[in-house]
């Protein structure tokens, strides 16, 4: 009997997962898990993935997805991933990054870097609430207000200002101009936060303009009225005349 007991280990095992025995998840090809710097790390560098993978441990602390054929982040990818400080999208085919692509990382994730992809614009929902330093250089940026709003909800790499540059889908004038130095000398939002900011500063100047008129027009309308006054002759009275001595006399005789 005790011989057969490591034969009926596996059956037990059957019975008790409802009839498959579990096994070790599967990575994905290319793929890798090590340890950097102390700290949990997972690789799928140059695997040809074309979505995001399954099986990334739940510990994982940095996350490399650079060089596949990622077209698009969908909202949640990462979200199973509450320890996620670092994440590498740079080098795939990315024209599409979901509002809610980095949802639940808003307390972990310092790093991302989205360089090299073709993103011409990303929808800045998908960046408030995160406190992360961005790479968003040699994408053909739209140049846009989005663009402009993104960027006021982070932190650029060092060095990868310089490398946001406007592709062809941007005005034709700002096409192959690196972009924050356009923003130097440009607000490229006519609406929302930038814009409302400018359109209010524009109508106070205007109504202070307007004041600044009305009172111009009061005082020349004064000095005016003052210079009509001084013009005028002085109107006197008739001069008394005197009581001749021929009518004393009348009077005289009359009494």
């Amino acid at each position: 009997m005790l011989l057969l007991a490591p034969h009926l280990l596996p059956l037990l095992l059957v019975i008790g997962t409802g009839g498959s025995v579990p096994r070790p998840q599967t990575l994905p090809q290319g793929c890798y898990i090590a340890e950097e710097a102390g700290e949990q790390t997972f690789r799928c560098s140059r695997a040809g993935l074309s979505a995001v993978p399954n099986g990334i441990p739940n510990d994982t602390r940095k996350l490399y997805l650079d060089a596949n054929q990622l077209a698009s982040v969908p909202a949640g990818a990462f979200q199973h991933l509450p320890a996620l400080e670092e994440l590498d999208l740079s080098h795939n085919a990315l024209v599409h990054l979901s509002g809610a692509a980095f949802q639940g990382l808003e307390t972990t994730l310092r790093h991302l870097d989205l360089s090299a992809n073709q993103l011409a614009s990303v929808p800045v929902a998908a960046f408030v609430g995160l406190q992360i330093q961005v790479n968003l250089s040699a994408n053909p940026w739209r140049c846009d207000c989005a663009l402009q709003e993104v960027l006021r909800h982070v932190r650029l790499a060092p060095g990868s200002g310089t490398g946001i540059v406007c592709g062809p889908e941007a005005r034709p004038d700002l096409v192959g101009h690196e972009f924050l130095l356009l923003t130097r000398e440009e607000e490229l939002c006519g609406t929302g936060r930038g814009g409302t900011r400018r359109s209010t500063d524009v109508a106070l100047l205007v109504t202070m303009g307007g004041w600044l008129a009305l009172v111009v027009a009061y005082l020349i309308r004064y000095v005016w009225q003052n210079r009509e006054e001084t013009r005028r002759p002085v109107k006197r009275a008739p001069p008394v005349q005197p009581v001749r001595s021929e009518d004393s006399s009348t009077l005289s005789t009359v009494l």
